[in-house]
């Protein structure tokens, strides 16, 4: 009678059944159940560092202008003459007036706004990104619909300096 034996390569056993590797998986997803970004773990004189790394954030500068647009150049949406001041988008993304379509606005037409006060966010690859006053002025008009697509230079609000 001639019996086959499964035979398995030491390597492939260590890689199956190493209860190190089963750690370490396990501390991996303890890091990502509580939104840990760096983990340091020793056990018997062998130390493991898991380091998770950070979405990208975009600093985002806020752009005015005195300049009243007129023209449809470079298919930046046109603005009427009676707003000659205007907050242009300084990226492109998808425009929120507020933290979520059901949330209050960060602000509301004729409200005055501080110097560094967030006005809006525009999601960009998943990323909000909070759109802040440069100036202290009086919101007049918004320009764009929420949940729109803007590009960088397209106005969001029109504003009065104050």
């Amino acid at each position: 009678m001639n019996k086959s034996k499964k035979v398995v390569s030491k390597k492939t056993a260590t890689k199956v059944n190493n209860p190190a590797l089963s750690q370490i998986k396990e501390i991996y997803k303890f890091m990502q159940d509580n939104d840990l970004g760096t983990i340091d773990f020793e056990d018997k004189g062998t130390r493991v560092r898991l380091v998770r790394s950070a979405p990208a954030q975009i600093a985002v500068p806020v752009v005015d202008s005195n300049v009243s647009v007129n023209s449809n150049l470079g298919g930046q949406k046109s603005v009427p003459a009676q707003y000659p001041n205007t907050i242009k988008s300084p990226l492109m993304g998808i425009f929120f007036r507020g933290v979520s379509p059901s949330a209050p606005p960060f602000v509301r037409e004729g409200e005055k706004v501080k110097a560094g006060e967030a006005i809006c966010l525009i999601e960009a690859m998943k990323v909000f990104n909070e759109v802040k006053a440069t100036q202290n002025c009086v919101i007049k008009k918004v320009l764009v619909d929420n949940g729109q697509p803007v590009k960088p230079g397209d106005p969001l609000f029109a504003i009065e300096k104050i």
